[in-house]
C-alpha cells in the first residue's frame, strides 16, 4: 500500500474552513408573528405568560438547556411588577462563551402616540421585543442543527419596557427600565456567570433599519463592536451596520456591563435624525408587523451566525 501524501495547501485549508449554517429570514419573520399573535405581551397578563410558555417550549424543543428565572421588580411608581427571564444555554460545559441577549416584554403605554387616546395602551410591540426574540429563535434553531464549537448562553429579559412614561407626573425614581437584566446580572454576578462578551438585539426588524455603534457599547466592549461590524461589513451588510458612533442608549447591555461586570454591546436600530433616535413607530400602536422585514432580519441573523460560527 502506498503511503498518503501530505495535504495540499486548498485541501488543508478546506479541512480548516468553518462552515456557517445560513439563517433563515422567513423562519424569524414567523417567529415574530408568532409573538405579535399573542397580543401585547405586557408582564401580569395572560398574554405574557402564554408566550413565555411559548418561548420555553421552543427553546427546548431546539435542544437548549433551559433555565426560567422568575423574580419581581420595582417599577416606576413604586409597585411591584413579577418577571420571567428565559435563559438557554447551548454547550453549558464549555468554558468559551458568548451571551446573547433580547427583551420580550411589551409596553404598557404607547406613551409617544400622537393620538393621546392612544397613549396609555399597550404596545404590540413587532420590533421593539419580538423582532430581537425571533432572530435568537432562529439562531437557537440552527445552534440545534449545527453544534457549535463554543458556548452559547441565549438569555430573554423581562420587564425591559416598564420605564417612567410621558404623562407620570409623581416622584420619579433610578433605573426603571431594563429591570428584567438588572435582576439577572445581579443572578448572574452572584453566580459567577462569565462569558467573553455579549450581544443584545433590540428593534432588529425594519426595512433598511441602520445600526450606529451605540456609545455604551464602544465605551465598555469596544473590541466586540469592531468584530461585529467588521464580521457585518466582510459579509456586504455596510449600509446596515454604519461605521459612525450613534447615540448612549440606556438598554439591557448597561446593566450587563455594570452589575454582571460581562463585555456587552448593543445592536439597535438608531435614526440620527429622528427626534426619539427610533423610528417614528417607536411606542406607538403603529409597531406591527408591517415594520418587520426578512431581509434586516436575515443581516442581523447570519452576522450573529457567522461570530458563533467563527470564535
Amino acid at each position: 500500500m502506498a503511503c498518503a501524501g501530505k495535504p495540499t495547501n486548498s485541501e488543508q485549508k478546506s479541512k480548516n474552513a468553518v462552515t456557517n449554517p445560513v439563517f433563515n429570514g422567513d423562519s424569524a419573520f414567523l417567529f415574530v408573528q408568532r409573538q405579535v399573535d399573542f397580543g401585547p405581551r405586557v408582564p401580569g397578563t395572560s398574554e405574557h405568560l402564554a408566550c413565555a410558555n411559548f418561548l420555553d417550549s421552543t427553546l427546548r424543543q431546539f435542544g437548549a438547556e433551559v433555565t426560567v428565572q422568575h423574580g419581581e421588580a420595582t417599577i416606576y411608581n413604586g409597585l411591584t411588577k413579577p418577571l420571567i427571564n428565559i435563559i438557554a444555554s447551548y454547550n453549558p460545559q464549555a468554558p468559551k462563551r458568548l451571551l446573547l441577549c433580547a427583551h420580550w416584554d411589551t409596553r404598557p403605554y404607547a406613551d409617544q402616540d400622537k393620538n393621546p387616546a392612544n397613549q396609555q395602551k399597550p404596545i404590540l410591540g413587532a420590533n421593539d421585543g419580538a423582532s430581537g426574540v425571533a432572530v435568537l429563535l432562529e439562531v437557537a434553531r440552527q445552534l440545534h442543527q449545527h453544534e457549535p464549537a463554543i458556548g452559547v448562553d441565549i438569555v430573554l429579559f423581562d420587564l425591559e419596557d416598564w420605564g417612567a412614561p410621558e404623562f407620570y407626573t409623581g416622584p420619579q425614581r433610578e433605573n426603571t427600565w431594563c429591570l428584567g437584566s438588572q435582576y439577572w446580572a445581579q443572578q448572574a454576578s452572584k453566580n459567577g456567570y462569565k462569558a467573553d462578551f455579549g450581544i443584545l438585539i433590540d428593534m432588529v426588524g425594519a426595512p433598511n433599519a441602520q445600526f450606529y455603534k451605540e456609545q455604551i457599547s464602544t465605551y465598555y466592549a469596544s473590541f466586540a463592536v469592531d468584530k461585529v461590524w467588521d464580521t457585518a461589513h466582510a459579509l456586504g451588510f455596510r449600509s446596515y451596520f454604519i461605521n459612525q458612533v450613534g447615540g448612549a442608549i440606556t438598554d439591557d447591555h448597561l446593566y450587563v456591563n455594570r452589575i454582571a461586570h460581562i463585555p456587552c454591546i448593543n445592536i439597535i436600530q438608531y435614526n440620527p435624525y429622528s427626534a426619539t433616535g427610533f423610528g417614528d413607530y417607536w411606542h406607538t400602536q403603529d409597531d406591527t408587523m408591517k415594520h418587520i422585514d426578512k431581509k434586516t432580519l436575515y443581516v442581523v441573523g447570519q452576522t450573529l451566525l457567522h461570530i458563533i460560527y467563527n470564535l
